[in-house]
């Protein structure tokens, strides 16, 4: 009998700890959303000049006479060639046509032309033409090309009604992306390409970090939207990744006698 007694005495001390221990947790978690519930809340901003940010303030730049920013490098204004070298030998004298209208032809086999200076991220403005004669069809027909870093193409060819493989037409980033639309004018008007590069980055052991992406506006309208560099732009075969650093940009001898004039870049 007393066994039993002492027993149901344990039983009631094991359950008053474990109610008081439960109402002692339940009071901490009552403070806590007490805590919680009266934080106050962040202060209300009622006064506009709070959010406005003065520095650093953006530098200013202007426009000359032919629209170009203060702050470009100009490739080529139609006065010379000495912004580029032949990109057979980097060295040898660019061997394109100057034309007394202050633009350049494409000399058909005298072979590609690049800038004497390497670049990274830029801003690429040019404007070019395709022969007034048509000639051909498909990629034979007013094709050339700019590559940024020596590597990666945006086509330029005679796309107006002139049906090739899409993602090889007037704008494409040659053999990755096709254009959104085809906003190329006849061959006896002017194209104007504004491109924004920006450039791939590659680590100490030579593996590709960080993509390139490219985004193209053709004469006013946008073409290719930040679309991702995949890789070089290959004639035959996938991308490659090959590490490099900042490159010249190059214009393609097509063997078309494609026109080029009022081209500047800005670095990014």
């Amino acid at each position: 009998m007393k066994k039993l007694i002492y027993f149901f005495t344990f039983l009631t001390i094991v359950f008053s700890c474990k109610e008081k221990t439960t109402s002692i947790e339940n009071i901490e978690v009552a403070k806590e959303k007490e805590t919680t519930t009266n934080t106050p809340p962040e202060k209300e901003i009622t006064d506009p000049k709070e959010t406005e940010v003065w520095e650093p303030e953006p530098k200013a730049i202007s426009f000359n006479e032919n629209k170009v920013p203060s702050d470009a490098i100009v490739l080529f204004d139609g006065s010379s060639l000495d912004a580029w070298v032949s990109a057979k030998d980097s060295v040898s004298p660019a061997g394109w046509t100057i034309n007394e209208d202050k633009t350049m032809t494409v000399k058909p086999g005298t072979g590609d032309i690049q800038t004497k200076q390497d670049f990274g991220s830029i801003q690429l403005h040019l404007e070019w033409s395709a022969p007034d004669r048509i000639e051909g069809e498909g990629q034979g027909r007013g094709n050339s090309g700019v590559f940024f870093q020596n590597k990666y193409e945006v086509q330029i060819l005679d796309s107006y009604q002139n049906k090739t493989y899409a993602n090889g037409q007037a704008t494409s980033i040659y053999k990755q992306h096709i254009p959104l639309v085809n906003a190329t004018k006849a061959p006896d008007q002017w194209q104007t390409y504004d491109i924004i590069f920006h450039a791939p980055e590659f680590d100490n052991e030579g593996n590709k970090t960080k993509s390139g992406f490219i985004t193209v506006i053709h004469n006013g309208v946008l073409v290719q939207d930040h679309v991702e560099i995949l890789g070089s732009t290959e004639y035959i075969g996938p991308p490659k990744n090959e590490a490099h650093d900042k490159g010249p940009i190059k214009l393609q001898d097509h063997s078309n006698p494609v026109e080029y004039r009022n081209i500047w870049v800005r670095e990014l």
